[in-house]
């Protein structure tokens, strides 16, 4: 008797231990995306604190915080910080406001604006290297169809990213152009799934236009916004293709940000723990950063759901 309860009793004992298991076996590909990242940062963290350059492996040594250290009196890392921050924030601001102003246009359904939905999703079908290339041969001094265009409103021998006053422009208009319709497409959605009885409600009050906009609108989007500056931000402020390909960081060292100068660092000048340090610093603040913005939408959700 206890023989044929335990025979019977043992398909749940494997169904309930299988059960058990299953949460371990879903985290499985996760945990080995984790560990596919940890190693590497580990071992850039380690080269940090290295005088590493493959030009001369003798002189290998640990030497902590210096690289850090000598950032501090470097004026062209400062300047590196400047221009790479400065680059983050422009083309945020930038595409924010024009994606918000194209997602509201797109707002309401009809054939040209579905035709539009779609017809926006072609820059990011470009590779930015690749688009930045286009660029490039748009605005080339000697026969690019945009220098045309300028000579027929009497502007001649425009540098584009050629001339320092106006190659962070230049590849911030690139940027503009690969990257709106991101902003565009995620705050549509936003816009649509948006509750429809406030705007009803307003309509049927008479409100004005701009008070709807900002007082319920915008607050109720702000989730939304936040969700596309945060994404926009931290891929702004690690942007490589776009300007290693239109002007390898310069005219100078005028466009020399984070990812730029590390790629030199370690593939030119063969220095490999000073390109390690750079990458580190360019990881700690984009870890300030996504905090702050994560922090800062956790609290609007939860005040939503305090008035809810």
């Amino acid at each position: 008797m206890t023989i044929v309860a335990l025979t019977s009793s043992s398909p749940r004992h494997r169904k309930l231990r299988g059960a058990a298991l299953l949460p371990y076996l879903l985290s499985l590909p996760s945990l080995l995306v984790t560990v596919g990242i940890f190693i590497p940062f580990v071992t850039a963290a380690i080269y940090s604190l290295q005088r590493y350059n493959l030009a001369i492996p003798a002189a290998r040594r640990f030497i902590w915080f210096g690289n850090y250290v000598a950032f501090l009196s470097d004026a062209q890392f400062w300047q590196m910080v400047a221009v790479s921050l400065a680059y983050a924030v422009l083309t945020v601001v930038i595409e924010l406001l024009l994606g918000l102003g194209i997602a509201l246009l797109l707002q309401r359904r009809s054939a040209v604006n579905n035709f539009m939905n779609v017809a926006l999703i072609l820059p990011l079908m470009v590779a930015p290297a690749i688009a930045a290339l286009m660029w490039k041969l748009m605005t080339n001094p000697s026969f690019g169809i945009l220098n045309y265009l300028l000579t027929l409103i009497g502007i001649h021998h425009f540098g584009w990213s050629s001339a320092p006053g106006s190659a962070l422009a230049t590849v911030v208009l690139v940027d503009v152009w690969v990257y709106t319709p991101f902003i565009t497409i995620l705050l549509l959605a936003g816009l649509r799934a948006l509750p429809r009885q406030p705007f009803e409600a307003a309509e049927v009050d008479g409100v004005p236009g701009w008070f709807v906009f900002f007082r319920i609108t915008l607050p109720m989007l702000l989730p939304y916004i936040l969700t596309a500056v945060l994404f926009r931000m931290l891929d702004s402020i690690q942007q490589f293709d776009i300007i290693y390909a239109m002007t390898q960081g310069g005219p100078g060292d005028r466009l020399m940000v984070f990812q730029v100068q590390a790629y030199l660092q370690a593939f030119t000048f063969t220095n490999i723990g000073r390109s390690a340090a750079i990458l580190m610093v360019l990881w700690a603040i984009t870890f300030a950063l996504s905090n702050l913005f994560i922090n800062r939408w956790l609290a609007l959700r939860a005040r939503a759901r305090a008035l809810a």
